[in-house]
């Protein structure tokens, strides 16, 4: 019998949400390809919908930061020797792990010792910060599979050979109209993935539609994460403030805003991608902040902004980001529908730019040949 025949097993290591959407969509395209798969490892619960036996979730040791990695340090321990003793006990002999370098980066050194294979998925921002990792990737991921292009030949110039899949968000997120100017205008705001990112953001976007709302006839809807309860923030809204929860498809809700206040990550170009005008905002500790501004040297932090290769869309960092200053940016382009306008014919360039559909079936084709070997 065939090992194709007789099943295989990968270990699969998403950490992050918008990890576990990308890694369900790959795993759910690979068991095309070999049905028989046996899938286990760490995910949120799109990845155990597409069939993988969670050792744990991914939204245990989920955060941002330097200081609150320490609050997650015992358990994240615990799953990393977890994963390792599965690994042996199964006797897997290949990885894929997404992104989530602090951890996924020291799992790959471990799993390599062991002879295991690792396939890389979604590159750690070593192009942005801590370049000296390049050196470890190569030492210890069999693929590097890039979401950019930029990514590509950025490893090519040190020496690594990665490949290009393309963004499975182009085929993630739908091509929808915008909803037509009405009466009113409309701000939805996505203060993150993660607990730490919505405790941080949500207080001073929520704070600074408050401001707005003193100047705009203004409807506010924000966005939770798909691993996050609700509740859980709702001392964050302050008083006198209508803000409507999204319950369902958030891509409808994005479309149909004429701002978007977003928390720099992946939701960037989840906004981009629908078009909507957005003014990125980003918090972190002091002390992550400092060490951020000692190892990156970018002119723009967002990857929307990345992608298109200029300032299209405003950043709010750190000190910036005030409900005052968020308000005001954010004011000025409501103000402004040419503006919007200029925007959204901006961001129409970002589906061209993030590749053609198909990415995921693509990151599967490779992994299911290095599971073949």
């Amino acid at each position: 019998m065939s090992e194709r025949d007789g099943g295989e097993d990968l270990l699969i290591v998403a950490g992050e949400a918008s990890g576990d959407i990308h890694a369900a969509e790959l795993l759910l395209a690979l068991k095309r390809l070999r049905p028989d798969l046996r899938a286990f490892g760490l995910g949120g619960r799109h990845c155990e919908a597409a069939g993988l036996e969670r050792l744990a979730e991914s939204s245990e040791i989920s955060v941002v930061g330097i200081t609150e990695v320490w609050r997650i340090l015992g358990r994240a321990r615990q799953i990393f020797k977890s994963l390792l003793g599965e690994v042996e006990r199964r006797g897997a002999r290949t990885a894929l792990l997404i992104d989530f370098p602090d951890f996924n980066l020291r799992l790959a050194k471990a799993l390599k010792k062991r002879g295991v294979k690792v396939v890389y998925y979604v590159s750690p921002q070593v192009w942005a910060w801590r370049k000296g990792r390049v050196k470890t990737i190569a030492r210890v991921v069999d693929e590097m599979l890039v979401l950019f292009p930029f990514e590509q030949a950025f490893y090519r110039e040190h020496g690594v050979e990665a490949i290009h899949v393309g963004h499975p968000l182009v085929d993630q997120v739908p091509v929808l109209e915008r909803r037509e100017a009405g009466v009113g205008l409309s701000i939805c705001l996505l203060p993150g993935s993660r607990a730490s990112e919505v405790r941080e953001h949500l207080p001073v976007m929520a704070r600074a539609v408050k401001l707005l709302a003193e100047s705009f006839d203004l409807t506010a809807s924000w966005v939770v994460g798909s691993e996050l309860d609700a509740t859980d923030f709702t001392e964050f809204i302050p008083d006198g403030l209508s803000l409507e929860q999204v319950p369902g498809d958030r891509f409808r809700a994005i479309a149909d805003a004429d701002l978007v206040l977003c928390a720099s990550g992946t939701a960037t170009l989840e906004v981009g991608l629908l078009g909507t005008p957005m003014v990125v905002v980003y918090r972190v500790s002091r002390l992550t902040s400092w060490v951020g501004r000692a190892l990156i040297s970018l002119p723009n932090i967002s990857l929307v902004n990345l992608v298109l290769g200029s300032g299209v869309v405003p950043e709010l960092l750190q000190g910036q980001a005030t409900a005052e200053r968020i308000a005001a940016e954010a004011g000025r382009l409501l103000g402004d529908p040419e503006a919007r306008q200029n925007m959204s014919r901006d961001l129409g360039r970002l589906r061209t730019l993030l590749g053609e559909p198909g990415a995921s079936e693509r990151a599967a084709a490779i992994v299911d040949t290095v599971l073949a070997t």
